[in-house]
């Protein structure tokens, strides 16, 4: 059976492997886009290129960030670099705001001046369409891959992605909508992508920011349970718990009997961490022990979480 230690190098190996993969997708993604903007004369594609820039932008980012969050606890870091990954899906909130004012301000400009963008042929039409395909397509694998490694960095890296198929999108509904003759439809659609945009920015923090502040990964109740169903334990309390899932920490407090001794006492504490982190897959469980008659009531503390 593999070791902890070699289950996180394998996570951290598969995680830069697919911001590899989504690098290289972005890239493409630009060079097209950059391509057909300038041979149609489309600033609404060449718009789209510089979002696709942001991606690459995110990309790289995280892929340093993956580098880091990968090490193993130190000194200065006794619970591990996990966090970084929280503080790279942060950063890709601002780059999501970045992408939202440059799509605000375009659109309102547009419907300002009344005008619209002529493009010369269908090729941005074929170029937008292939991009849509494949940009849906990475962000949809990206986001199944952040889901299976439990990666708040690849699921804020997808659904940063997953913005640009919108902003895609709402090109490639200008450029119809254009053709057909509502001359404002581009940018009206714009504005609605902004929208969708924010929200998921909205998804990135609400997945965020819980991890970045120690909010209680489980509920203490629910953690003083397990600990109190097994043998000896008399009462658990001062539970508390952070992290994320699959980087769990959770500490806590038993009461033993007196009369058990002290090597009987330990081997009860061993018992409740092995089994609170197996239930939890918590990375590390520390279970403190104390003789009944040192103990506080644990009726005093019933709902202790961190």
């Amino acid at each position: 059976m593999s070791s902890p230690a070699g289950s996180l190098d394998a996570r951290a190996r598969e995680v830069r492997r697919v911001l590899n993969i989504m690098l290289a997708v972005s890239l493409v993604l630009v060079a097209a886009k950059t391509a057909a903007g300038v041979a149609t004369g489309s600033l609404s594609i060449l718009g789209g290129a510089f979002d696709s820039g942001l991606d690459v932008m995110t990309t790289l980012a995280a892929i340093a960030l993956a580098r880091v969050a990968a090490a193993e606890p130190d000194e200065q870091h006794p619970y591990g670099h996990e966090k970084f990954e929280a503080l790279g899906a942060l950063a890709m909130v601002a780059f999501l705001s970045i992408s939202v004012f440059e799509l605000v301000q375009s659109a309102v400009g547009r419907l300002r001046e009344g005008g619209h963008e002529d493009v010369d042929s269908w090729l941005g039409v074929a170029v937008m369409s292939g991009s849509l395909v494949l940009g849906l397509a990475a962000s949809l694998f990206e986001r199944r891959k952040g889901r299976a490694l439990n990666s708040e960095l690849l699921l804020a890296d997808a659904a940063h992605l997953r913005a640009d198929v919108y902003v895609t999108l709402a090109v490639l509904a200008g450029l119809m909508l254009v053709k057909l003759g509502w001359r404002s439809g581009d940018a009206w659609t714009a504005l609605l992508v902004a929208v969708l945009i924010l929200r998921t920015g909205w998804e990135i923090l609400r997945e965020t920011v819980p991890v970045l502040v120690d909010e209680a990964a489980v509920e203490s109740t629910e953690i003083r349970r397990m600990a109190e169903a097994m043998h000896g334990v008399e009462a658990a309390y001062d539970v508390r718990s952070r992290g994320r899932p699959g980087a769990r920490f959770a500490e806590l407090t038993i009461v033993v009997p007196t009369e058990i001794g002290l090597e009987a006492a330990h081997d009860i504490a061993d018992l409740v961490e092995e089994e609170v982190r197996r239930r939890l897959g918590a990375r590390r469980v520390v279970v403190h022990v104390e003789p009944r008659s040192a103990a506080p009531e644990p009726a005093l503390n019933p709902g202790a979480h961190a």
